[in-house]
């Protein structure tokens, strides 16, 4: 399992007291009023710690003020870096729901128990998510993550068993 998770992307500096514009990629971008630190890896592969001071919201960005910086020159060599988190600070989970990090590359078998494929990724839709299936020698199997299709989630034993229902390997 993954022990990290990106949770956004800094995009740019926001005004002149080190604020910095943040795409988030996770699912509820409100997570940054409650995030105490995370991380961020220069250029050079120095991870900095990085502690959140004020949290702002503008259209579909993230302005974070961090403590850390005072200028938009200190942000300045992070422009388009991942800001990370360690998984025992990521929100935490309702049963049955799952990271999408650790979906990905899940061995996917059917009810008999043959091979499909492994999970390359999670589309997110608005209705439900979909499970991207790599298979070797055909096209990606789409399967949507909901009760009658997707059966069980091991993550720790590596494997999704799914039900196919009609049609979707005519997709």
């Amino acid at each position: 399992m993954q022990q990290t998770f990106r949770v956004g992307v800094v995009t740019s500096a926001h005004g002149v007291h080190g604020e910095v514009k943040v795409y988030p990629t996770t699912d509820d971008p409100r997570r940054f009023k409650k995030l105490k630190s995370c991380f961020i890896t220069s250029d050079k592969g120095e991870v900095v710690a990085l502690h959140p001071e004020q949290v702002k919201f503008f259209k579909n960005m993230v302005i974070v003020k961090f403590k850390e910086w005072n200028t938009p020159e200190d942000s300045l060599h992070f422009r388009g870096k991942d800001l990370m988190i360690d998984r025992k600070d990521a929100l935490p989970l309702a049963e049955g729901e799952y990271y999408i990090a650790d979906l990905i590359d899940l061995q996917v078998v059917d009810e008999a128990g043959q091979v499909l494929g492994r999970v390359s990724d999670v589309l997110e839709t608005g209705a439900n998510n979909v499970y991207e299936v790599s298979r070797e020698g055909a096209k990606p199997l789409l399967l949507p993550a909901i009760p009658e299709c997707i059966l069980q989630v091991d993550v720790e034993g590596g494997v999704i068993r799914v039900h196919l229902m009609d049609g979707l390997l005519d997709l």
